[in-house]
């Protein structure tokens, strides 16, 4: 583990960092177990929670239980760490009964306080976070939770944009707003690709400036999948015709289905923005200064003209994508929204029955929402 440790008095007797995001999990782990090392690498327990069946996880859990109750060889400090634990999530292993005895065993000895100078490291991956182990470890000690960002979930953009500031904030770096967005959308709020990134901006720009430009990001940060989707979207709503046939092009080139880029990419983008447009109408809604700006607008709505708007799985409104949409809603005359929202039902129907070609089904599509009867681009 290294023979320089800091000094581990003051630590929390209990520690767990969880969740999806692997990588994430594994680097926070290793730090934290370097903090909570005594000096000399004697008083140290690592037991393997990388297991497959119940049996074999129930076994490690117990292990740990014993190192727990044994008092160091040497006396002074210990740490315990269950490591890469993957049996604490919604699995046949994880829902059977061995398991969760032994994990009820574990939270009983947590509970009843640790021998004087033992410390206890839990990192575990994919944990459900329903079950009674997980709850009892908020009470018991500190619990770190690192999720990958779902980009199948609405809203997913802002957790990818909390991403994205935690990780320039390390390297001293300041995203102006386009700034932000863009990195958090053309890395689809991955951690470990944006950790990379943003040490490739901080190398970039040096000592001299630490401000992130949109332009900076542009230049650097390569276009992930979502970014992908996110950048068609944007061209489309943006009524950039050209950008909008060549992404589409990059995505089918990439093995993209052609009815999942309707479905993902253009169909949310019409739809958003005809829902968007007729607020706006409706009750004379200016343009925002900021995509994450239009929530507060909707905020000062009346309850049943939003009630109809797409929501996040916490049921609040999801304003980013909204937000998005109202940026650009203005390029846009309502009846041409209506119409484009019919031809993407024409486009997902050629795609199912005819022998057209899916390019030429959505690229078809995507030159009669942009061009209109008012000319293409503005």
């Amino acid at each position: 583990m290294g023979a320089a440790k800091a000094k581990s008095a003051g630590l929390d007797p209990v520690v767990a960092v969880l969740g999806s995001d692997e990588a994430e999990i594994k680097r926070r782990a290793r730090e934290l177990a370097e903090s909570m090392t005594p000096e000399g690498d004697f008083g140290v327990d690592i037991v393997d929670g990388d297991v497959d069946g119940a049996d074999a996880a129930a076994s490690r859990v117990h292990d740990a239980i014993q190192a727990l109750m044994t008092f160091p060889f040497f006396g002074g400090e210990k740490l315990v760490w269950l490591k890469n634990a993957r049996f604490l999530g919604d699995t046949v292993t994880g829902r059977s009964a061995t398991v969760l005895e032994a994990l009820e065993k574990l939270q009983e000895v947590l509970a009843s306080g640790l021998p004087a100078g033992t410390r206890f490291l839990l990192s575990a991956l994919e944990v459900d976070k329903r079950r009674a182990f997980y709850k009892a470890l908020g009470k018991l000690g500190k619990v770190q939770v690192f999720d990958r960002v779902d980009t199948g979930k609405a809203g997913w953009e802002e957790a990818a944009a909390d991403v994205v500031r935690q990780c320039a904030a390390e390297r001293g770096l300041e995203l102006e707003e386009g700034a932000l967005e863009l990195f958090a959308l053309f890395t689809g709020g991955d951690r470990q690709t944006v950790v990379n990134e943003s040490e490739k901006l901080d190398l970039y720009l040096g000592t001299g400036r630490r401000r992130v430009t949109e332009a900076d990001v542009r230049l650097l940060v390569p276009l992930s999948r979502e970014g992908i989707i996110f950048e068609i979207g944007n061209a489309i709503a943006a009524r950039d015709l050209e950008r909008s046939l060549e992404l589409l092009g990059q995505l089918l080139h990439q093995g993209e289905s052609a009815i999942g880029i309707l479905l993902v990419a253009i169909y949310p983008t019409v739809r958003s923005l005809l829902l968007v447009k007729d607020l706006m109408v409706r009750h004379r809604l200016s343009k925002p200064g900021q995509p994450f700006f239009f929530g507060k607008t909707l905020e000062k709505l009346p309850a049943e003209a939003t009630e109809h708007l797409p929501r996040k799985k916490d049921g609040t409104l999801n304003a980013y994508a909204l937000g998005l949409a109202a940026m650009h809603a203005h390029r846009y005359e309502l009846s041409e929204l209506k119409a484009a929202l019919l031809h993407c039902g024409d486009a997902n129907m050629q795609l199912v029955t005819s022998m057209l070609e899916p390019e030429v089904v959505l690229g078809q599509l995507i030159v009669r929402i942009i061009a209109a009867e008012r000319g293409v681009g503005r």
